[in-house]
């Protein structure tokens, strides 16, 4: 029996859609590289920098809230770049968007600080990050509906999966673009000027993602709702018709996800050094390695997801993430490297498993003439109550005695408020269907 001739049509489509896949994953790598950069900076220097009048404890929470600043002006972005993602169309935003992002972060590097300026340099640090924040606000819901409505059949978890990879990516590069720059001057250096020479470099980065996604097709779901004429006037109002219950359960159940790893990319960073006494670059590349497993695990989880449906994959994983939560900062206040690394190891395999498809999840409960919207709104406000909040609330029960048993008891909570979200979501959709359901039947 001979195999029939793949057309050149099918080998073009096949290839245009590797392109949108690597091209989202190479855009949201570039704008979470900007986004963590200022989040490992302000664990180890912007409270030297912009509030060196306060205690180092004070320091870090002040510098925390900048990083936060960025998580609630994400929200304002996803309703902008959401709005006029389904009025004409996802390509065209996700530009801005990533022009708004790189412009953002080349700036920060540029800030004066506080005994330059005084307090106008925390005050134009804020405002960049809100910049920041509005322009990956455009990107987090964009991105994901963009590669996953080009999926073809059966890999629509593994599509949606390629910009989840963009987080881990920008978190390797950001931290290994800081420690090179730390390694090749003395820290004092550093601390004072060389950290800014990682931000310069997003002028650079940008540029190049620019390249990458002006040459993408728009979603054939979105041509889709434009060729019947289907584009809504308020999109994000026909999107909240999926009902405040189904919203909100939604954004319960990404919030765990969301903080943990924020605790684990981030505040431990700051905790560690400051009350563990563990080495900067030490923990900077355990983090690090974490990342590069979790990026390697995406492709595998989503593949899993779409053989096997992501529901009992998704609460699987947030079992497995509230037991190793219980274990995480125990094992680092041992004050073992080996114990530590094995805990952030950890870490980077379990993460994947509920981060890969949860974007995927809150797509499928709107229809393509509102999907942007919808995602976006649940997307950002459930990243404000898991990730934005995580730092600061762990600084906050940390305190100055250092105590890790508070942050592992918020952690907990956290987990279990989105499994019990999760279950209820999932057990609300219609038995005869694979995920969850959209709320018209116009889910192109």
């Amino acid at each position: 029996m001979t195999t029939p001739p793949v057309s050149s049509a099918t080998v073009n489509q096949s290839q245009a859609r590797r392109r949108v896949g690597a091209a989202m994953l190479v855009g949201t790598t570039l704008e979470w590289y900007d986004f963590f950069l200022y989040g490992t900076a302000a664990a180890l220097i912007f409270n030297k920098q912009f509030f060196p009048e306060l205690s180092p404890g004070a320091g870090t929470l002040a510098a925390f809230s900048t990083f936060a600043v960025g998580f609630i002006a994400r929200p304002v972005g996803g309703l902008v770049f959401g709005h006029f993602g389904d009025r004409i169309g996802r390509r065209n935003t996700l530009i801005v968007s990533l022009l708004m992002m790189g412009i953002a972060s080349t700036l920060i590097g540029l800030v004066p600080n506080y005994g330059s300026i005084g307090v106008w340099a925390p005050v134009l640090l804020v405002l960049l990050r809100i910049v920041q924040g509005i322009g990956l606000g455009g990107e987090g819901a964009g991105a994901t509906l963009m590669s996953m409505e080009h999926a073809p059949a059966g890999k629509k978890n593994l599509y949606a999966g390629f910009p989840q990879m963009g987080t881990p990516a920008g978190l390797v590069l950001a931290n290994l673009v800081f420690l090179s720059t730390n390694a090749l001057m003395p820290s004092t250096s550093f601390d004072s000027w060389g950290w800014r020479i990682p931000f310069l470099l997003s002028g650079l980065l940008v540029i190049i993602g620019l390249v990458i996604r002006l040459h993408v097709e728009e979603s054939p779901s979105f041509a889709k709702v434009v060729s019947r004429n289907s584009v809504e006037r308020f999109p994000l109002r026909e999107a909240v018709r999926v009902g405040l219950g189904r919203m909100t359960l939604t954004m319960g159940l990404m919030i765990a996800n969301s903080a943990v790893a924020y605790v684990f990319m981030v505040f431990t960073l700051s905790y560690s050094s400051e009350h563990l006494d563990y080495d900067r670059d030490f923990l900077i590349i355990c983090v690090s390695v974490a990342a590069v497993i979790w990026f390697l695990a995406i492709p595998y989880w989503t593949g899993v997801a779409d053989r096997r449906g992501r529901r009992t994959m998704f609460l699987g994983g947030s079992v497995a993430l509230l037991v190793w939560c219980i274990a995480f900062l125990p094992m680092l206040d041992t004050g073992s490297e080996v114990v530590t690394a094995i805990a952030f190891l950890g870490m980077g395999l379990i993460v994947p498993v509920t981060h890969c498809v949860q974007g995927a999840i809150i797509a499928d409960i709107f229809p393509a003439a509102v999907r942007y919207s919808g995602t976006s709104l649940v997307l950002q406000i459930g990243a404000i109550l898991g990730g934005g909040l995580a730092p600061i609330i762990s600084s906050a029960l940390v305190g100055d005695a250092g105590g890790s048993f508070g942050v592992t008891v918020y952690m907990v909570i956290v987990c279990l408020i989105s499994l019990a979200c999760a279950t209820v979501l999932f057990r609300s959709a219609s038995s005869g269907a694979p995920e969850t359901v959209p709320v018209a039947a116009t889910s192109a």
